[in-house]
């Protein structure tokens, strides 16, 4: 299993470093040192996302932190975030977030596509605006 040709482009053309590991039938991408908004209580994190059989046709589902992280105006974790899983040989922090029905446009959207909803959701998550 291998990242798709965009994919590999758009992480070198947005300068993150990452890993690619095939775990129970998912491509699981780890993205090294992925810098966090505004917010939280540390500045990076790595991030995990489990690619599913058929990527990118398939929608992802969820991501995870290594280490986990709260919202520093809190210190709570993000809401449904409170949740470790061990995989890969660490314990990750699931963010328990779903693509809703419909929204995941084969031959169009990819990791880039998903990496924004990332994104949007943990600025969302502690108030921060762009």
């Amino acid at each position: 299993m291998t990242l798709p040709a965009r994919d590999v482009a758009y992480l070198a053309d947005v300068g993150l470093r990452y890993d690619v590991v095939v775990d129970g039938g998912f491509m699981c991408l780890i993205l090294f040192d992925y810098g966090l908004p505004a917010g939280y209580t540390a500045a990076t994190t790595d991030l995990l996302i489990r690619l599913p059989p058929g990527f990118p046709d398939a929608a992802p589902d969820m991501w995870w932190c290594c280490p986990a992280v709260r919202v520093a105006a809190t210190d709570d974790y993000p809401v449904a975030a409170d949740v470790m899983e061990p995989m890969l040989g660490r314990v990750w922090q699931r963010f328990s977030r779903h693509v809703p029905p419909g929204a995941w446009q084969p031959g169009r959207h990819g990791l880039g596509t998903f990496l924004l909803l990332i994104r949007t959701d943990l600025e969302r998550s502690v108030g921060a605006r762009r």
